[in-house]
């Protein structure tokens, strides 16, 4: 059945919308990686910012677990507007047994978190 306008506009409204969204000042998790080092990981994060300057950027990302408890925080000691978007890592993260699957998350200062996220599955799990 072919939309009437008021539907199509309200459609084509709603997707832009969220579209438009979907980088306005979060720190989004586009890709992360997890491997195994011995008894530890090593958790890499790219992360899209709408960084502005000291006042407002991505400052740290979390590795979480499934209930939400953090294992890990990569403090980011400074803003990288002109590094979009830009991969960091986390070495040395413990991750508890019986923990097969992680997120990670980014942060905005001063906002806090906000954002994609990313799930990964731990190896060897």
């Amino acid at each position: 059945m072919p939309l009437n306008r008021r539907q199509l506009l309200l459609s084509l409204a709603l997707t832009l919308g969220a579209g438009g969204t979907a980088f306005a000042g979060e720190a989004d998790v586009i890709k992360a990686t997890i491997s195994q080092r011995g008894d530890t990981f090593s958790v890499s994060a790219t992360i899209k910012s709408n960084d502005t300057g000291w006042d407002y950027y991505a400052d740290r990302f979390d590795v979480l677990a499934p209930d939400g408890t953090v294992l890990g925080t990569r403090i980011l000691h400074h803003p990288h507007e002109t590094e979009q978007p830009f991969t960091r890592s986390l070495n040395g993260l413990v991750i508890p047994e019986g923990i097969t699957q992680v997120t990670v998350r980014a942060s905005m200062k001063p906002d806090g978190a906000s954002g994609a996220t990313v799930e990964l599955a731990v190896p060897g799990r």
